[in-house]
């Protein structure tokens, strides 16, 4: 089974997001890391846009959700941010790393991992991952 996927790495959005009285009050930085998998490897013969996932509106539109939901924990964040990959830009299946950064004293960041999609892609791609650490 083929395990090409997009990469989205560090995506910085700017969003009201938490369950505490000041975090509904003050923006947050949350990070995103996607993969995403590709539909088709034709855009690897052809080269050309229209057959590739257009990260860049992936980008956009993850930018407006982060500017207009109302989701205050991560968790239910990071399945909308699925969703929509799944959903709009028909990817069989996308990996969402959700992170908050400086919440609590000593922690550099604090999150949540989701994996969506067509589970016998995703079983390869975690089984795939952890071959190539060993």
């Amino acid at each position: 089974m083929e395990s090409d996927h997009i990469l989205i790495r560090d995506l910085k959005l700017e969003t009201l997001i938490g369950v505490y009285a000041w975090e509904t009050k003050l923006p947050q930085t949350v990070l995103l890391d996607l993969d995403i998998g590709m539909a088709s490897g034709k855009v690897f013969e052809s080269g050309l846009l229209e057959d590739a996932l257009d990260y860049s509106q992936v980008v956009k539109r993850l930018q407006t959700l982060a500017e207009k939901h109302d989701y205050p924990l991560l968790e239910r964040f990071a399945e909308a941010v699925a969703q929509i990959v799944l959903k709009e830009f028909q990817a069989p299946w996308v990996r969402v790393r959700a992170r908050k950064l400086a919440l609590l004293p000593g922690v550099r960041e604090i999150g949540v991992e989701i994996v969506r999609g067509q589970m016998s892609e995703v079983r390869n791609q975690k089984f795939n991952r952890k071959e190539r650490k060993e």
